[in-house]
């Protein structure tokens, strides 16, 4: 299986990520192939995951670049995965209704979590809102 690509000039390949042989040293597979294009490239685990968490990095930072203007939404309606508006990206993680209170899990961009306790009409503003279903 493999993942569509476009160049820069709008021509597409398709780059596959396959695992290393058992033999030899741990490496990652990475090869694009198209029309125009035909290439291989290996890299260690080590690698593979930093070059994901780049990837995960700039996809979170295009959506957010191109998403409408931000909202407020009502903090009982906050969504996992909504996007809070602010100077930190905070990544809504769990909501939990408990009458008149929300409590909210947040999760940093840097992998750390908490929690906040709302009132449910307080407006909490999104960057980016989670659309049912996605």
């Amino acid at each position: 299986m493999g993942t569509e690509i476009r160049d820069t000039e709008g021509r597409g390949a398709t780059l596959k990520v396959t695992p290393g042989t058992a033999e030899g040293p741990l490496r990652v597979g990475l090869r694009v192939e198209g029309a125009s294009v035909h290439a291989s490239w290996s890299c260690s685990p080590a690698a593979a995951r930093e070059l994901a968490a780049a990837l995960v990095a700039a996809a979170a930072e295009a959506e957010n670049a191109r998403s409408a203007e931000p909202v407020t939404v009502k903090a009982r309606e906050l969504l996992r995965g909504d996007v809070r508006d602010g100077d930190r990206l905070m990544t809504v993680e769990a909501v939990r209704t408990d009458g008149a209170n929300v409590q909210v899990t947040w999760t940093s961009g840097g992998g750390r979590s908490w929690s906040q306790v709302y009132e449910a009409d307080a407006g909490i503003p999104l960057r980016r809102r989670l659309r049912p279903g996605t």
